[in-house]
């Protein structure tokens, strides 16, 4: 198929070629239909230029520092990769690489003990934690037009989460480095929205898979099925 008529919307996920062969991967690669590295030249140019900017510039190489750190051994020849650390690891040691002393954490309520725990790890690492957890300052759902029947209990009022105020509350606190921890799916999106530090996901929430969401994908061709099925997944 001729490059100037292949569908412009990028389709990385179906892409055909194995690691070697791709064309983000090697001059010599190969794209499928839909490949953004073929296709869509201006926007790449457009965002490679936002790594002239230097806070951008030094998040970036920082990043990749930790990327590659975290495989031992890189010296040998061939090379087979040998992942060495943990996430949480990885975001202290990022996290130190920028120079934050002073970092946000948002939490589930559901996962106070987690959050408790993370708090300890980062300080024992010389981190100033402000912790914030997602029912705080106590907002009523029907303040956002929920009715009782909505609701998780619905015998009065229940507290909604409130990323909004969780983000903003850091941002007042001047927090360098956000960290999520469970928040629930939309609720996590709320935060990126409104939080002014740039922000890293610990983990997230899967009330069924005890947060590993990875799970229902690994299983969704054999005893997770019903995953492709839209008809029959929720609750049933």
């Amino acid at each position: 198929m001729k490059e100037e008529t292949r569908p412009k919307t990028p389709g990385c996920a179906r892409c055909a070629f194995e690691m070697p062969e791709k064309i983000c991967v090697s001059q010599e690669g190969k794209g499928g239909k839909g490949c953004p590295t073929l296709l869509d030249k201006e926007v790449l140019e457009e965002a490679n230029r936002e790594y002239n900017i230097p806070e951008v510039r030094k998040f970036a190489q920082n990043a990749s520092r930790q990327e590659a750190e975290c495989y031992a051994n890189r010296e040998q020849r061939p090379y087979i990769m040998q992942p060495t650390k943990t996430r949480i690891v990885e975001i202290c040691e990022f996290a130190k690489k920028m120079g934050y002393g002073r970092l946000g954490l948002a939490f589930c309520v559901g996962l106070a003990k987690e959050a408790r725990l993370v708090t300890d790890i980062l300080e024992s690492h010389g981190f100033e934690v402000i912790s914030v957890l997602c029912k705080a300052g106590r907002t009523f759902k029907k303040t956002i037009g929920l009715e009782e029947s909505e609701q998780i209990f619905q015998d009065g009022d229940e507290a909604m989460c409130n990323p909004v105020y969780q983000a903003k509350l850091l941002n007042h606190e001047k927090s360098e480095f956000n960290i999520l921890l469970g928040l629930c799916v939309g609720h996590d999106s709320l935060f990126f929205k409104y939080s002014e530090a740039p922000t890293t996901v610990l983990a997230v929430k899967d009330r069924v898979t005890g947060h590993n969401p990875l799970a229902a994908i690994y299983l969704s061709e054999s005893y997770y099925r019903k995953v492709r099925h839209p008809d029959i997944v929720s609750g049933k």
